[in-house]
């Protein structure tokens, strides 16, 4: 079979070209091909990318898979004057593309490549003012087009080719309801998910367009002659694509040295999958390019150290120049700033360097700064409310009104607790209506359940602050007749973002219990992360406490801690001597179903972080789902949500138990 370097292997040679040599291997498994969050964002481009075709009734689909074919009926329909045509193929040597949207006219062709990402109209975000290179934001993309521009001049040298990316323009709002349920997304006998249109496509019925088409091709000609380079390119633009296409055509890897992307790099087995067999793409760079060994690489290694507070000090490239490998090995030099501030508490340069003396000592004891805490804490106002949002940004607008990629918040949950202890699952909010905008009556339920005291309102991390931001500004511009009162009641429990013009910090606005970790808590099994997923096992294994109380099914329907969704549940599970990650043990959405009625359903069956909540909630909207997958979707959403805000309380049980 033939090996074509294509736009979505050369994009990923622009994060790395060594990856080139892992990708569509088997034996190499590519984490981010079961990333929700990567999931979720390809399946809004579907809808782009069909709203798109839509502005250009009357185009040429071409859905054949075989290159050859695809190359022979594009080559057919160019033979007309006017044609417009999708997923055109051009073929060059080794190189093979598929153009979103291709408009020819006489000998000229317009090449649209379509993008969800948005646009706000101004030009000068592709270049940056001060460095005067494609801003890394939008590096991926106009190469992207570079690429494919390259190929259809190679190919047909006789048509002059104009590029275009075609994007959302968050400055336009739909002019017709209901606009995103016209593009609906299915799963397909091979596996694979489509977006399909549904209804009248007409312009009047897709009213004022969004998307936005922007003449890029001034950019493009200076990639093209070398005026602008990628990061990972190492030649001029030609010569770089032959050594892609070249190194992937004999399947032979290109030497890269190993650098700051490692750390990220999506070739890496999980245990599990090397007793299978599998490979680590990670592992296979790191042995050959470092004198480290199998057994190093099990060992706590550079990537691991928490960067927060460093700005853009680009640590992991002075490291590995000087060929420090372990996180152990890191010297303070390298992470304090040179005119560090004292802080009242642990400060970022202090929480680094208990890390890296943890690693060197093996010492796996948790750090917590008791009395700071206990001042922290003093403040706080019972009852405790405990709260979690679940979000989406999603590209074309549920309603008139409202522009492309406004914030969606679908759902929450809230635990509360009361002063003698008690714990609830006090309340919740999902909206489970396909084409609600769901936003002012999530408001209006948070703001039931939050306004009946002044007790203190956790969040953790800035999602929460920054969604409430993103409904205040909803709000203003609607006309809603009680938007004041709720305006006022965000006020009340946020923090105004630096862009506002309004400018506010609320009486309650919330605690966030992220940077009460980072102040006074460090795990070494936290590993420089302070994500709730890696603090909560954390916590749970530290905590003799949690570890007794939890053992037994307390929390539940009717039990000791009420719960909305689960009838019955033991949160501490041990094995192998560790307590398993509680949101490991959330059921799977389908538990029960028949094999064959599982067949019919879209959604991933696990449901253990955002990006799998998010997702399940776009694909309820967004797809003929049936009603059974559309009740056990409700279902599962529930009970994540609710494990979010009880993790919260977990976390607050143990520093109170301290």
């Amino acid at each position: 079979m033939t090996r074509f370097l294509t736009k979505s292997r050369f994009k990923l040679a622009m994060e790395c070209p060594a990856k080139l040599y892992y990708t569509s291997k088997p034996e190499y498994p590519d984490q981010s091909a079961t990333d929700p969050f990567l999931a979720a964002l390809a399946e809004g481009g579907f809808q782009v990318g069909e709203l798109a075709r839509s502005y250009y009734p009357g185009g040429h689909n071409i859905t054949t898979l075989d290159f050859d074919e695809a190359v022979e009926q594009t080559n057919v329909l160019l033979e007309q004057e006017h044609v417009v045509i999708f997923e055109a193929a051009f073929r060059y040597n080794n190189l093979f593309i598929r153009a979103d949207i291709l408009e020819k006219n006489g000998n000229s062709i317009n090449l649209v490549e379509v993008k969800s990402k948005s646009f706000d109209g101004d030009d000068a975000v592709f270049i940056g003012k001060r460095s005067g290179r494609i801003a890394p934001g939008w590096q991926p993309y106009l190469f992207d087009v570079a690429f494919q521009k390259y190929v259809i001049m190679k190919a047909r040298p006789g048509f002059k080719v104009t590029a275009y990316l075609m994007m959302a323009d968050k400055n336009k709002a739909a002019t017709v309801d209901g606009l995103n349920q016209k593009f609906e997304l299915i799963k397909a006998d091979d596996e694979r998910t489509y977006c399909r249109t549904v209804g009248d496509l007409s312009p009047e019925a897709l009213g004022e367009e969004i998307l936005i088409r922007e003449n890029v091709d001034d950019i493009i000609n200076m990639i093209h002659e070398g005026a602008q380079r990628a990061d990972a390119q190492d030649a001029e633009f030609e010569s770089w694509i032959e050594k892609l296409a070249d190194h992937y055509v004999r399947d032979e890897q290109i030497y890269v040295p190993v650098h700051k992307g490692c750390g990220s790099c999506q070739f890496r087995c999980t245990r599990e999958e090397e007793q299978q067999g599998k490979k680590s793409g990670f592992k296979a760079c790191w042995l050959s390019k470092t004198p480290l060994t199998e057994e190093d690489l099990e060992k706590p290694l550079i990537f691991e150290l928490w960067r927060g507070g460093l700005g853009s000090k680009d640590i992991i490239t002075c490291l590995i120049n000087d060929s420090v490998w372990f996180l152990k090995d890191i010297r303070e030099e390298y992470y304090a700033p040179k005119n560090g501030k004292d802080y009242p508490y642990l400060s970022p340069t202090g929480r680094r360097r208990l890390q890296v003396e943890k690693t060197r000592d093996n010492d796996r004891s948790p750090y917590i700064d008791l009395e700071g805490l206990k001042a922290e804490m003093a403040d706080w106002k019972y009852p405790l409310h405990f709260i979690d949002f679940e979000t989406a940004i999603v590209a074309i607008p549920f309603n008139k009104g409202l522009k492309p990629y406004e914030g969606i918040a679908f759902q929450f949950s809230h635990h509360r607790v009361d002063r003698d202890g008690t714990i609830t699952h006090a309340g919740q909010y999902l909206n489970p209506i396909r084409g609600k905008f769901p936003n002012f009556d999530f408001i209006r339920e948070l703001k039931k359940q939050l306004e009946g005291d002044e007790g203190t309102v956790f969040r953790y991390a800035t999602h929460e602050n920054t969604f409430l931001n993103i409904i205040y500004k909803q709000l203003h511009e609607s006309g809603e007749s009680d938007r004041h009162d709720l305006m006022q009641f965000i006020r009340s429990i946020s923090r105004s973002g630096r862009d506002n013009v309004e400018q506010w910090e609320g009486p309650r606005n919330m605690v966030d219990m992220l940077e009460v970790v980072k102040k006074y808590y460090y795990d070494p099994a936290m590993r420089g992360s302070n994500s709730i997923k890696v603090v909560l096992p954390a916590v749970l294994n530290a905590s003799g406490y949690l570890k007794q109380k939890y053992s037994v099914p307390i929390y539940g329907k009717g039990r000791e801690i009420e719960s909305k969704n689960f009838e019955e549940m033991t949160w501490i599970r041990e094995e192998n001597g560790k307590v398993k990650n509680p949101y490991d043990l959330l059921p799977p959405l389908f538990e029960g179903v028949a094999a064959d009625e599982l067949d019919k359903f879209i959604t991933d069956p696990k449901l253990a972080d955002g990006g799998a909540a998010m997702m399940a909630y776009a694909r309820m909207q967004f797809t003929s789902m049936p009603a059974e997958e559309r009740k056990l979707v409700e279902k599962g959403l529930l009970r994540y949500c609710e494990l979010d805000t009880l993790a919260m309380v977990f976390i607050w049980e143990y520093w109170n138990s301290l």
